[in-house]
């Protein structure tokens, strides 16, 4: 049987008590603040009255003429953004839109996003925020699987629109609206004389939505198939309100928050704008994310804070160094995806205070945060939770005789597993044989259910995680398991390579998989030679990547994850991959020639 998943000689080591010692002492001045957090996560009830829309006009009640939103220049006070939604509200119900039912949205980040989002869940309907890059059958397919009652497209979006036959548009949707300035194309319906006409005043319904009540459909980014709809509830919203923004990122009414990503995913509609509301700040939402403009972005917007994702972090640090690195008012952040290998330059270079990383998925039923501000942890969870033994081949967890799961040593890694219980109920998708296939039952006791993230970690100690690899990522080869994001790790400790894809592909005739990386080089070739002697000094053997693909760029999704999909489809067929390909040998990587192909299909190659 395959081993379990374990850590490799370049993995950061386990939380020692002294580590978590010196953490909880230095978070003590916070401990009023993020205990009162606590105490509310743990004061929520699925059953009981509450929504996004009661919470935000409770705070709009309380404090109207605070700012609640900044974007380009403009700026809005809770009292107006409550208002201005209020107005999508009684629009939208004027359409006949009622409890429960889907409006899509498709728009770019910007301020009528946001208030129509809160429209449309202050009447207890979902808002199902499309990726605005999608086109075609995916869109089509994403249409689908929510049936929507009304779909409003930004005229930014156009290309959308225009990627869908007529025909089928009137099939997916009985009614389109369009939200821009210019006339709207064919028969769709202008939103902005809807609101002109419609009341300024907090809908009743927003008064009698129940927590577990859906608000929001999260789209996964589709990279193995066509995307799900995960489902977001009131009640994981407001967990994520208490659990990451008061508990984890502890902001102040005077704060201001710079969210430069898509408000279609959870890490912009969730984690940053409920850490705002939570605290009764300011959103400073950015039209989309900039590298080179981003520290201009903080500073014209006096932001205290801003959110992460994914590579954003390492695309920050790969700018040229400047002066005024430090010249901002940012003393936390919060996100998730801070690789370990950059997370101390990060912070020293740019003068970081606090980074709150945390882990959780769209479709996820809970949250770990790193609370305490430990380098190099995903944080803590106080909620059941199980990393268990996985076997990387089968891509499954492992069952013992008595067809239980075993959990994995502290500092070893292993897939994690979140328990489904009535304070961390599955919203799952819309799709509920989707939902189903992510439940694994009897895993420690007949009858118990959990969530399969598909995410491997290590088990840190002191209810601590950290990020391993996805599964379907880390593979298998010389008897060994290889975690992609710790070879993608050592390339990044390169001055040659600016960015390393790392995969795995099948070659006939050997079990397991190769490691291939698709690489761009910072500085125009590629030393062959020495690269392979760091790689084989920083990696064991086993791990470092036998092929490489060299690229001009690589494919991101929208959350900046890497798209490894058709990589390995790919693999290193050269009559698919156009691309210089090179091949490890005993002298170090040299290019692939026909030969090399030739053993390689054919199974004859041989490797050290």
């Amino acid at each position: 049987m395959t081993p379990p998943v374990a850590a490799t000689p370049s993995a950061p080591g386990t939380i020692s008590a002294g580590q978590g010692l010196k953490a909880l002492l230095k978070s003590v001045p916070a401990l009023p603040s993020a205990l009162l957090g606590f105490w509310n996560l743990l004061s929520l009830k699925p059953g009981n009255l509450g929504s996004i829309g009661a919470t935000f006009a409770q705070v709009a009640q309380r404090n109207p003429d605070r700012p609640a939103l900044v974007f380009e220049g403009q700026r809005w006070t809770y009292a107006e953004l409550n208002a201005w939604a209020n107005r999508c509200a009684w629009a939208l119900h004027a359409a006949g839109i009622r409890s429960g039912d889907a409006v899509a949205m498709m728009l770019e980040n910007r301020p009528d996003a946001l208030a129509l989002m809160l429209g449309i869940v202050k009447l207890g309907a979902v808002a199902s925020l499309l990726n605005n890059q999608q086109r075609g059958e995916p869109l089509a397919h994403s249409l689908r699987i929510i049936k929507p009652r009304l779909v409003v497209i930004g005229q930014e979006c156009a290309h959308a629109l225009e990627s869908l036959p007529a025909a089928q548009r009137e099939t997916l949707c009985p009614q389109w609206w369009w939200d821009g300035e210019q006339t709207p194309p064919g028969d769709l319906t202008a939103l902005r004389p809807q609101l002109e006409k419609a009341a300024h005043s907090n809908p009743p319904q927003t008064d009698q939505i129940k927590l577990h009540q859906a608000c929001f459909h999260i789209f996964t980014s589709g990279t193995t198939g066509l995307p799900k709809a995960s489902v977001m509830s009131h009640y994981r919203w407001h967990r994520c309100l208490y659990g990451l923004g008061r508990l984890g990122l502890r902001l102040r009414s005077d704060d201001v928050l710079y969210c430069p990503l898509p408000l279609y995913h959870n890490n912009a509609l969730t984690v940053a704008w409920g850490a705002v509301i939570g605290a009764g700040a300011c959103l400073a939402l950015g039209r989309k994310f900039s590298a080179s403009h981003f520290w201009d972005e903080i500073r014209s917007n006096q932001a205290t804070s801003f959110c992460y994702i994914g590579e954003l972090c390492r695309y920050l640090l790969n700018q040229p160094e400047k002066a005024s690195d430090q010249q901002h008012s940012v003393r936390a952040i919060m996100g998730n995806g801070l690789r370990p290998d950059i997370w101390a330059a990060f912070e020293q270079r740019f003068g970081i205070d606090r980074i709150v990383e945390f882990y959780t998925a769209s479709e996820c039923n809970l949250a770990f945060v790193n609370a305490f501000g430990i380098t190099g942890t995903a944080g803590f969870c106080p909620l059941p939770f199980a990393i268990v033994a996985f076997d990387v081949d089968a891509e499954q967890a492992i069952r013992h005789a008595d067809g239980h799961m075993g959990r994995v040593a502290k500092g070893e890694a292993g897939l994690l597993l979140t328990q489904i219980t009535d304070k961390a109920p599955l919203d799952g998708y819309t799709d509920e044989g989707a939902t189903q296939a992510k439940i694994l039952r009897d895993v420690f006791a007949k009858g118990d259910a959990w969530f399969n993230t598909g995410d491997l970690v290590r088990d840190q100690g002191f209810k601590h995680i950290q990020f391993v690899d996805r599964v379907g990522d880390t593979f298998r080869w010389k008897g060994e398991n290889v975690a992609t994001t710790e070879v993608e790790a050592a390339f990044s400790e390169l001055a040659t390579i600016e960015e390393a894809v790392v995969y795995g592909v099948e070659i006939p005739g050997s079990d397991g998989r190769a490691g291939m990386a698709a690489l761009r080089l910072r500085n125009g070739a590629l030393d062959g030679i020495a690269l392979a002697r760091q790689l084989r000094q920083a990696l064991p053997k086993y791990a470092v990547p036998l092929l490489l693909r060299i690229r001009d760029a690589h494919d991101l999704t929208a959350t900046f994850k890497y798209s490894k999909v058709q990589l390995k489809r790919e693999g290193f067929n050269a009559e698919v991959v156009k691309e210089t390909l090179y091949i490890l040998t005993a002298q170090g990587y040299e290019l692939l020639t026909p030969d090399h192909g030739a053993l390689l299909a054919t199974g004859q190659a041989r490797f050290n």
